[in-house]
């Protein structure tokens, strides 16, 4: 009973995702108005939520590190796509020249705010919400107010198509996405047998055989029901290659190297991690420069997806990167939280999103319902920490 409580709580988000899934399945079929899960909602639900995913994750090492956050990513994400906008369309010059000089920029403006909150240590919510107005100001300067399009299609192509690409052949194009998948569910399987046999090997507790199988069979159903659908509308979106390299990249940072694991030390005692020989200083000036850097690719993400350069982008994306954080099981305080969290908490949102937009619910009310699921989420993480403070 105790291991299948830990279980449960461990996964509370991920029940919750597929409860609110069906539940927005139902309602949709009773409407009548399609189904949550046809292929090209599938496909947009991942374009869409492509950008929050990428902020998250940045946001999740801000986090992280005392419950710290940053305002001014959706203004850089406005900045950046302004730059790329001005060097691509109006001035004609290299994609790939373009694409650097955009991550360096978000680069420097994350480091620059993370030696204002690190160094001098300013509030982070200072620096960052002053950062939110000088760069939404730096991107209305570059754009003089207008939007700038259309990207060439040597540009979009890095980001907003589809592979195999072949759009004609839908057979090709399904048997590609199921293969990918069954590699992937093959990968997987491989990647979890070696690491419980290491763990015996070293004496470590490991779960059961029957929680190791059900976890495995649950996750390759998922990914091959994921790309069925992706491949019975247009294959497989580039941009789902680019958020599981980041995935695959900050999970493994976050969960199995000494830096990452800084993290969640100094969120759990600055103090304490200081006096045990960590710079916190770097610790937090990494989150916050790494933070510049995420932000950087999700403008150019952005632009790829609107194809155009607009000086209102980016608006309120600060919001949903800390929304899908907390959801996905952040802790308020810090020190708590983990990428796949993160992401689940994005998935989340994004779902919320377009669930309540194919049933017709007004915009304001759809802002009504994810402030609730926001406080639900951070009510949830300070009552069990209360509680296990007190047992």
């Amino acid at each position: 009973m105790t291991k299948t409580k830990e279980v449960l709580k461990k996964n509370t988000m991920l029940i919750a995702l597929a409860v609110v899934m069906v539940l927005f399945q139902v309602l949709i079929s009773i409407a009548g108005k399609g189904s949550l899960f046809a292929p090209a909602n599938i496909t947009n639900l991942i374009l869409q939520n492509s950008y929050v995913v990428i902020l998250a994750v940045g946001m999740l090492m801000c986090i992280l590190t005392g419950g710290n956050i940053d305002l001014s990513v959706g203004s850089i994400v406005a900045l950046v796509g302004a730059i790329a906008g001005v060097m691509i369309v109006s001035n004609k010059m290299n994609v790939y020249l373009t694409i650097l000089v955009c991550l360096v920029l978000g680069t420097l403006i994350g480091a620059w705010q993370g030696f204002w909150i690190a160094y001098v240590r300013i509030p982070a919510f200072i620096v960052t919400l002053a950062g939110m107005m000088l760069w939404r100001g730096v991107a209305l300067i570059v754009l003089n107010g207008l939007t700038i399009s259309p990207f060439p299609q040597e540009y979009l192509r890095y980001f907003s198509s589809f592979l195999p690409g072949d759009a004609s052949n839908k057979g090709l194009i399904l048997s590609v996405t199921l293969i990918v998948g069954a590699v992937l569910c093959a990968v997987y399987l491989a990647v979890q047998l070696i690491g419980r046999a290491k763990k015996l090997r070293k004496g470590y507790d490991v779960e059961s055989q029957g929680m190791l199988w059900g976890r495995i069979v649950l996750i390759c159903a998922v990914v091959m029901a994921l790309s069925y659908l992706l491949g019975s509308n247009k294959g497989i979106p580039v941009v789902l290659i680019l958020l599981g390299v980041i995935i695959l990249a900050y999970s493994y940072y976050t969960q199995n190297t000494v830096p990452g694991r800084y993290l969640y030390a100094m969120g759990g005692n600055e103090k304490a991690a200081k006096l045990s020989g960590i710079n916190t200083n770097r610790t937090l000036f990494f989150a916050y420069t790494n933070m510049g850097f995420l932000s950087a690719v999700a403008a150019l993400v952005c632009i790829a997806r609107f194809n155009s350069a607009a000086p209102s982008a980016g608006t309120n994306y600060e919001m949903d990167a800390i929304g899908a954080c907390y959801i996905g099981g952040a802790s308020a305080y810090g020190g708590t939280g983990t990428v796949s969290g993160a992401v689940i908490g994005a998935i989340f949102m994004g779902v919320l999103n377009n669930g309540m937009s194919i049933l017709g619910i007004d915009a304001n009310w759809q802002k009504v319902v994810k402030g609730i699921v926001l406080l639900a989420a951070v009510v949830f993480d300070v009552v069990s920490k209360k509680h296990s403070s007190k047992s």
